[in-house]
C-alpha cells in the first residue's frame, strides 16, 4: 500500500515537471514569435513614417502611422504579459485591460478620422446614417474605455504592494 502511494507521488512529480517545462517552452516560443512580429511592425511603422515625410501626407497617412504604432504597443504589452506569466507563473488581468484600452483608443482614432472624411461634401442619407452609426460606436467605446480605466485604477488600488504587474 505504501509503495502504491509512493509510486503515485513520484508519477505526480514527474508529470508536474513535464507539464511545467512544456508550458515554459510554449511561452518561450510564443514570446519569440511576438517579438519577431513586433520587430516587423516597427519596421513597417518606420517605413510608413518615412513615406509620410517624403509625401508630406495628410491625416490619412498620419492615422496609418499612429495605428501601426498603437498596434506595436499592443504587441509589446502582450509580450510583457507572456514574460510576467513565465516568471511568476501567474496570469494577471491588468495587461489584458491595457491591451483592450489601447485597442479601443485605436478604434476611436479610426472612427474619428473616418467620420471627419465622411462629413466633407454633401450630406446624403447614407452619409448621415454612417455618421450616426459612428457616433453610437464612439459612445460605446467611450463607456468601454472608462470602464477599463476604472478597472485598472481599482486593480492598482487593491494590490497590497502597490507594484505594477510584472514586478512581483
Amino acid at each position: 500500500m505504501a509503495r502504491d502511494s509512493e509510486q503515485e507521488g513520484r508519477l505526480t512529480r514527474i508529470s508536474a515537471f513535464v507539464f511545467l517545462h512544456t508550458e515554459h517552452a510554449i511561452y518561450a516560443a510564443l514570446g519569440m514569435l511576438l517579438a519577431a512580429t513586433a520587430v516587423l511592425a516597427l519596421i513597417d511603422a518606420t517605413g510608413l513614417l518615412f513615406a509620410a515625410i517624403r509625401e508630406f501626407g495628410g491625416s490619412g497617412e498620419l492615422l496609418k502611422i499612429v495605428d501601426s504604432l498603437l498596434f506595436l504597443l499592443m504587441l509589446v504589452e502582450i509580450l510583457h504579459t507572456v514574460r510576467v506569466s513565465m516568471r511568476s507563473g501567474k496570469l494577471t488581468c491588468e495587461p489584458f485591460l491595457i491591451v483592450g484600452l489601447i485597442a479601443s483608443i485605436r478604434r476611436v482614432l479610426v472612427i474619428t478620422l473616418q467620420s471627419s472624411e465622411v462629413m466633407h461634401g454633401a450630406l446624403t442619407p447614407e452619409r448621415e446614417a454612417l455618421f450616426r452609426a459612428s457616433m453610437i460606436e464612439l459612445g460605446v467605446l467611450s463607456v468601454l474605455i472608462l470602464t477599463m480605466v476604472i478597472s485598472i485604477f481599482l486593480l492598482h488600488r487593491a494590490r497590497d504592494d502597490q507594484q505594477v504587474a510584472g514586478q512581483e
